[in-house]
């Protein structure tokens, strides 16, 4: 369960772990499927974790905006992938260097404009 990992993460850590779990889920939905699945989830989490759900359901909002590592999990990647000559393994590739720089930049920032507690 996700409120049982969450309490023994730090603040940044369960609003983190929330973030990555939209990254990880959007690229087998939509974007708006996303945050329609882990939106509830994502308040649930924080309230059972005693914060406030603003932070994590931004969280889920810029997790669910960035799917950098396939082609199919965004339309703008599917897109570009013919006419820019790119390959499935092409996304991961950079991908990847630039989700974590997202979850390395939005953490702080979530947690200064939304303050948790």
């Amino acid at each position: 369960e996700l409120a049982k990992l969450g309490t023994i993460l730090p603040a940044p850590g369960a609003l983190m772990l929330i973030l990555v779990a939209a990254m990880a889920v959007t690229p087998f939905l939509n974007n708006a499927a996303t945050v329609l699945v882990m939106a509830p989830i994502a308040a649930e989490f924080a309230g059972d974790l005693g914060y406030r759900p603003e932070a994590f359901l931004m969280a889920v909002a810029i997790g669910a905006g960035c799917d950098f590592l396939t082609p199919i999990g965004h339309q703008c990647n599917t897109l570009v992938m013919g006419p820019g000559g790119y390959r499935f393994s092409d996304y991961p590739r950079l991908g990847l260097p630039l989700s974590f720089l997202v979850v390395i930049v939005a953490v702080p920032m979530l947690m200064i404009v939304w303050p948790m507690r």
